[in-house]
């Protein structure tokens, strides 16, 4: 059951581990996606549909765009899909609605129960990197929800993102429940299932193609929208003592720059030739600045602390923005997003600074 429904956020109906279905008040009853309910020895489970709807894609497409992203969250708890027994496996995944639905869509056809973390509303990678998806909250809900009560078997089939919160010795310590990993990708869960849990080699590759990272962009894209509308409006002040004011030229290099760094450099990921994030944002961002410099005119003696300032804050701008999108990929580790930070930033703060110090004495000072 659900956490809301054990919780008793509904009075009227729900009473300590179980609610009554039949009411229309039913605290579990209330989301969309639930129709109905399974009595199980452990209390009611709400029984969820595995055919996603307009709001569900419509909330799919906001969050892209870090709409209502931070609330966009299920109850944890355990749901049923089908009509699953006492031996129906067991899948587990995050509270992060995205994640559910993703995972929900593909398990047309199989009864199965779906035990949900509370993530809080992270997915199951990057919840495992946190922690969230972790241990210590898997044996929590195992808990809760009486789970050993309604299966007859001590079997879980967790994600492989989720592995490096997992410690599944512990989980069988401390509950008797085997941990599995299954397959990387929710689309690959029939097959597993079917081939009595084992994941062919395929399976377990993590695929990050083009479109998985263009997906990711749009929320880089609105996050530096919005954090240039400080930016601009400094800039706007400065212009009342600028002996040459500030000019649609910057906001079209700022709007290249962040570009490079928020879409060219995830969708280029694999062939720009460094390693680290920053320098590949960097690099796309530093030939942005060329290019941009050399179309407004900046390529003259009278203009050379502009071409050289908007080449370094371009290079850095892209550059901080994609290492930014180390936390979104496949690519990295916890440990090394640490140690590109600890390298890159002291490169993107210099050349910022340096840059905005030459534009400074191109814009405000007419040098």
């Amino acid at each position: 059951m659900s956490d809301s429904c054990r919780s008793g956020q509904s009075s009227c109906c729900c009473s300590g581990n179980s609610c009554s279905v039949d009411s229309s008040c039913c605290c579990a009853q209330t989301e969309p996606w639930v129709t109905g309910s399974v009595d199980t020895p452990a209390g009611s489970v709400p029984i969820i549909s595995t055919t996603l709807t307009r709001t569900d894609m419509f909330g799919a497409w906001k969050v892209r765009w870090g709409i209502g992203r931070m609330n966009y969250t299920i109850d944890s708890g355990l749901y049923a899909v089908g009509e699953p027994k006492a031996d129906s496996p067991v899948l587990v995944s995050a509270n992060y609605k995205l994640t559910f639905d993703t995972l929900r869509k593909e398990l047309s056809g199989l009864d199965c129960w779906l035990l949900i973390l509370d993530t809080k509303g992270v997915n199951v990678w990057c919840a495992a990197g946190k922690g969230t998806f972790g241990t210590d909250e898997l044996v929590r809900q195992i808990e809760k929800t009486g789970l050993g009560a309604i299966v007859s078997h001590k079997r879980l089939i967790l994600p492989q993102l989720g592995a490096s919160g997992i410690d599944g010795t512990q989980v069988s310590r401390r509950t008797g429940f085997a941990v599995a990993f299954g397959p990387v990708r929710a689309g690959d869960i029939k097959q597993y299932l079917s081939s009595g849990n084992n994941a062919s080699e395929e399976m377990r590759t993590v695929n990050f193609t083009a479109w998985d990272r263009l997906k990711l962009t749009p929320i880089e894209i609105v996050t530096a929208a919005r954090q240039a509308v400080p930016a601009f409006a400094a800039l706007f002040l400065l212009n009342l003592f600028a002996a040459r004011p500030f000019e649609l030229n910057t906001f079209i290099i700022y709007l290249g720059s962040a570009l490079m760094g928020t879409f060219a450099t995830p969708l280029l990921l694999p062939y720009i030739p460094v390693k680290m994030f920053a320098f590949k944002g960097g690099i796309l961002g530093l030939l942005w600045g060329f290019a941009a410099s050399a179309f407004f005119g900046f390529y003259s003696r009278a203009a050379l602390l502009a071409l050289f300032g908007y080449i370094l804050i371009s290079m850095s701008i892209s550059a901080w923005y994609a290492m930014n999108f180390t936390g979104s990929s496949t690519y990295t580790s916890p440990s090394g997003v640490m140690k590109e930070m600890k390298i890159a930033l002291p490169f993107i703060s210099g050349a910022a600074a340096v840059g905005g110090v030459l534009l400074v004495l191109f814009h405000i000072f007419g040098l």
